[in-house]
C-alpha cells in the first residue's frame, strides 16, 4: 500500500487566516490519522508580494497550533524544474506559445460574452505560423504558455463531493507560464506534487475546475493524479462568504484575543461535517475523531461566538499545570485553588487576571443592603478566613437578618467583588483577606 502524503502550500503574501488554516488542519489531521506524512510547501513564486516576515508568521502559527510537518520545500528553489517540465510539454505538443496581451485577451472575452458565447480561449496561438511568431518576437513580445487540454471528459471520485465530471471543451486552456517567465500555480503545483510523491490533495471547492485541468496535466507529465477532496468554503454565521472579512480573522489576532489553539482545531475540524462541534482537550483526541468522509457539500459556517464558547469550555477543564506559567507571567497568584475557582467563569485565560485584581487590588464596593453587609462585618468569625467559614458565616447572617437566597448572597457578592456574578465567593475569601473583606463590607474602597 502506498504511503499517504499530503501538503499544505501557503503563499507567504499575507497572514494565515481561518480559511487557509482549515485547509492546513484537515491535511494535517488526515495525515496523522492515516499514519502518513504532512508536508509544508512554501509557494513563493510571487516575488513582489512574498516576504520572509509573512513566511515566518505562517510557520509560527502552525507551530503554535501544534501542527508539526515532516518535510518542506519552496517553489522559488525549483524554477529550473518548472522550465524543464514546460519544455517536456512543448515537445509532446501539450503546451503552446500565445502572444496576446492582457488587453487583447480582455477584448476577446468581452466579445464572446456579448455574443452569448462562453469566454473560452480560442486557441489562436495554435494557428500562428513560424513567421508570425518571429515577428512578434522582433516586435518585443514574449509569449505566455498554455496547456492544450484534450477535449474529453475528466471524471474522478472526490473524497468529499463524490463523483465529479467535467467536459474539458468548456474550459479554456490554462496558462502555465507568463510572458515574464513566472510560472503559474497550475503547473508549479502539479510538478511539485509529482516530484514530492503527494498522494492526496485536500483543498477548497474553489479549486474543483482547476483540478479537472490539473488531472490532465498530471497525465501529460507521465504521472497519476493524486486522490482529490474538495471541501466547502467557509462562510460566516450569517451564511455570507468570509473572503471579504478575513482581515479580522487572522490566526495571529485570534491568538492575541486569547483563543486557545485546541479550541480553533476543535471547531475547524468539525464545521462542515455531520458531527457536532465538541471541545477537545488536545490535538491527539482531535486526530482520533477525524474522518474526512464526514465532510459534506453544505457551506461550513464559522462563527466567532461559537469559537469563544468552545474556548470557554476548554478553559473550564484546563489543569493548573498547563496554565501556571502564563498566570505567573501576568502577575496572577493563588496557585491551583484560585485557578480552579475562577476557570469556570472565564472564557480566556487572561481573564483570570481580572478576578485576581478584584481579590487583591482596591475596588469600590457596591452596598446593596446595609442590613446584610453590616451584619456580615459583625459576624465574620475570628481566626483564619477561608472557604471553611462560609457556611457557618452565611447561616449566622441569615439568622440575624432573616434574609436568604438572592437577598442574602447578592449583597455579599456586590460588596466583596463589585460584580453581580462570578466565581464562588467562599474560595475567594482567603485571597481577599480579613482586612479587605471588612473594609468592603463597611463600604470602604479596599
Amino acid at each position: 500500500m502506498t504511503a499517504i502524503k499530503v501538503r499544505f502550500a501557503p503563499s507567504p503574501t499575507g497572514m494565515l487566516h481561518v480559511g487557509n488554516l482549515r485547509t492546513a488542519l484537515v491535511n494535517y489531521l488526515f495525515a496523522r490519522k492515516m499514519g502518513g506524512q504532512f508536508m509544508l510547501r512554501i509557494d513563493d513564486t510571487d516575488k513582489e508580494r512574498s516576504t520572509l516576515a509573512f513566511e515566518a508568521a505562517i510557520r509560527d502559527d502552525l507551530e503554535w497550533m501544534g501542527m508539526d510537518w515532516d518535510c518542506e520545500d519552496r517553489q522559488s528553489s525549483r524554477l529550473a524544474r518548472y522550465d524543464e517540465a514546460l519544455a517536456k510539454l512543448v515537445e509532446s505538443g501539450r503546451a503552446y506559445a500565445c502572444y496576446e496581451t492582457q488587453e487583447e485577451l480582455s477584448l476577446k472575452r468581452k466579445a464572446q460574452l456579448s455574443s452569448g458565447r462562453p469566454p473560452v480561449y480560442d486557441r489562436a496561438g495554435l494557428e500562428l505560423s513560424m513567421s508570425e511568431k518571429e515577428k512578434f518576437e522582433t516586435d518585443g513580445r514574449r509569449p505566455h504558455w498554455r496547456f492544450l487540454l484534450n477535449d474529453t471528459e475528466v471524471k474522478w471520485h472526490d473524497l468529499v463531493r463524490g463523483v465529479i465530471s467535467y467536459q474539458m471543451s468548456s474550459l479554456s486552456d490554462p496558462v502555465l507560464m507568463r510572458e515574464d517567465g513566472r510560472v503559474i500555480y497550475t503547473m508549479a503545483s502539479v510538478v511539485d506534487d509529482v516530484d514530492h510523491g503527494i498522494t492526496h490533495i485536500l483543498r477548497g471547492e474553489d479549486h474543483v475546475t482547476n483540478s479537472a485541468a490539473q488531472i490532465q496535466l498530471f497525465e501529460a507529465l507521465g504521472a497519476k493524479a493524486p486522490t482529490m477532496g474538495h471541501m466547502a468554503l467557509l462562510a460566516g454565521a450569517d451564511g455570507e462568504g468570509l473572503s471579504k472579512r478575513l482581515g479580522s480573522l487572522s490566526i495571529g489576532e485570534l491568538r492575541t484575543k486569547g483563543i486557545e489553539p485546541v479550541a480553533i482545531a476543535s471547531l475547524l475540524s468539525r464545521i462542515g461535517t455531520a458531527d457536532p462541534v465538541e471541545a477537545q482537550a488536545d490535538i491527539t483526541s482531535i486526530i482520533d475523531g477525524f474522518n474526512i468522509s464526514r465532510f459534506g457539500r453544505a457551506t461550513a459556517k464559522f462563527d466567532i461566538v461559537e469559537l469563544e464558547k468552545v474556548n470557554g469550555q476548554i478553559i473550564q477543564d484546563m489543569p493548573f499545570d498547563i496554565v501556571k506559567d502564563r498566570l505567573a507571567a501576568s502577575g496572577v497568584g493563588g496557585g491551583a485553588l484560585f485557578w480552579e475557582t475562577v476557570r469556570g467563569n472565564i472564557t480566556f485565560v487572561s481573564e483570570a487576571k481580572i478576578w485576581w485584581d478584584i481579590c487583591t487590588c482596591e475596588i469600590v464596593p457596591i452596598i446593596d443592603s446595609k442590613e446584610v453587609t453590616k451584619a456580615a462585618a459583625v459576624l465574620l468569625p475570628a481566626g483564619p478566613v477561608d472557604a471553611s467559614i462560609w457556611k457557618m458565616w452565611t447561616t449566622a447572617i441569615a439568622t440575624e437578618t432573616g434574609k436568604k437566597g438572592k437577598g442574602l448572597f447578592m449583597p455579599l457578592r456586590l460588596a466583596l467583588t463589585g460584580r453581580d456574578s462570578g466565581p464562588e465567593l467562599a474560595s475567594l475569601l482567603a485571597i481577599m483577606g480579613r482586612d479587605r473583606i471588612l473594609a468592603r463590607l463597611n463600604g470602604v474602597p479596599a
